[in-house]
């Protein structure tokens, strides 16, 4: 089997390691000028991820607030190879710069199906309340063996530690460079008090980081009561806001003074 058929059925495994950080719980610089520092491994064909864990028993419903799918599991420490899942022809947005990203989850994440899992994130950021409702952005899920703009990785918290560069914490998710990372923790339960459902704060924690990856920083809360701008720091404090995980609700820009707050990241496991 050619390399560029084993590369189109979307399983690749890649070792990286990276510089330059920007994370939720740090201060977040431009997207830098220079080339990242990212090393990839040749590109390799691997059997599929383990299938997800069986679904909760029938009569026995999910939680509030809680998707179907959320039987997650994965050590703290993953081994840092990667699964892609396959690209897509279509493209979000109808004007402004085309953008192409790549999807990957760390291969120790069990009861997720990378394909499943990335068609949630092209629907997130093709939404028309999404950065592309702009008009300056289009955004468009290429494969593993495509070049791309960015690439966005569910990851373990130590992965997470060493994707993100700076100030280790194993809770926050970050954009480092051209790397958009997800914690799986924060995918797998959220954060406490964040007074939305899960699928809000999952749209939430996909939308800001790639916010940053766009070259939007930090904002602050508009008032007491108001919805918090997406590029707000949700995952460590509201501050009187209400979750929003948009930047275009209602098909209108919304956003916030600029700034960030001295918040604390909770210590211990993620």
């Amino acid at each position: 089997m050619h390399q560029n058929t084993r590369l189109a059925r979307a399983v690749a495994f890649a070792a990286l390691a990276l510089v330059v950080a920007g994370c939720e719980g740090q201060p977040v610089a431009a997207p830098a000028a220079g080339p990242v520092v990212m090393a990839i491994g040749t590109a390799t064909s691997v059997a599929p991820p383990p299938a997800p864990a069986a679904r909760e028993p029938a009569g026995q419903q999910p939680a509030a607030n809680q998707p179907a799918e959320i039987a997650l599991s994965y050590p703290e420490t993953g081994s840092g190879r990667w699964v892609f899942a396959p690209g897509d022809d279509q493209i979000a947005g109808t004007g402004g710069r085309l953008m192409r990203y790549r999807i990957a989850v760390e291969t120790d994440i069990s009861g997720i199906d990378p394909v499943e899992f990335a068609g949630e994130i092209r629907t997130t950021l093709a939404d028309s309340r999404g950065w592309t409702a702009g008009g300056d952005v289009r955004l468009q899920h290429v494969g593993p063996d495509s070049d791309a703009d960015f690439t966005i990785y569910l990851a373990t918290p130590a992965s997470r530690d060493m994707l993100c560069g700076g100030r280790p914490d194993g809770y926050t998710s970050c954009r480092n460079g051209s790397n958009v990372v997800l914690n799986v923790a924060r995918w797998s339960h959220a954060v406490p008090a964040y007074s939305a459902s899960l699928a809000v704060y999952r749209q939430y924690m996909v939308t800001h980081e790639t916010g940053h990856r766009l070259g939007h920083g930090h904002e602050l809360c508009p008032g007491p009561g108001k919805a918090a701008p997406v590029m707000e720091q949700q995952t460590l404090g509201l501050h009187g806001c209400k979750p929003n995980p948009w930047p275009f609700p209602g098909g209108t820009a919304y956003s916030g003074p600029t700034g960030e707050y001295d918040d604390p990241i909770p210590a211990g496991a993620s």
